[in-house]
């Protein structure tokens, strides 16, 4: 029960993250002198994040596929995604769902970690919209490593 209710939790605040970072990135883009609640400075500054290469496609989708191509989207659209996935899949109890979570899981949390190393040593800004969203991925890493060891053990029981 605990980790379904931290899963709702961690997931509606990815949501509210993901959701936000998206909103910082089209209100700049709209207009340049758009300055978020994030924006505490020159080297603390999301929307500095948000607009720079690394905002979209994890600066990945740009250098392989075209820089206009539909699959270079904002990392809070993937954001986005990834916690309405969580949710949802959250309230399957079977071991396809639970293993796809960690997966999926691994997968943000690598995508953090490479995104973290990018804000300290390409951009050199603190961005705690960003940093808020790599820990609610290493939580719901912890969460869902749980909750498969749970349905893995209801399921021998029941067999």
């Amino acid at each position: 029960i605990w980790e379904r209710k931290a899963r709702i939790v961690l997931c509606a605040f990815g949501l509210v993250l993901s959701v936000y970072a998206l909103h910082v990135e089209v209100s700049r883009e709209r207009n340049p002198d758009y300055r978020a609640m994030c924006d505490l400075g020159e080297s603390v500054s999301c929307s500095k994040v948000f607009t720079s290469r690394w905002g979209r496609g994890f600066g990945l989708v740009q250098v392989f596929v075209a820089k206009d191509s539909p699959l270079n989207q904002p990392n809070s659209v993937l954001g986005i995604i990834f916690y309405t996935l969580q949710m949802g899949l959250g309230l399957l109890l079977s071991k396809r769902a639970a293993m796809f979570l960690v997966v999926s899981s691994w997968v943000s949390v690598v995508g953090s970690i490479y995104l973290a190393s990018i804000l300290v040593f390409v951009l050199g800004d603190f961005c705690m919209v960003c940093v808020s969203t790599y820990i609610v991925n290493f939580a719901l890493l912890f969460t869902n490593l749980k909750r498969r060891k749970a349905i893995e053990g209801m399921k021998e029981k029941a067999g």
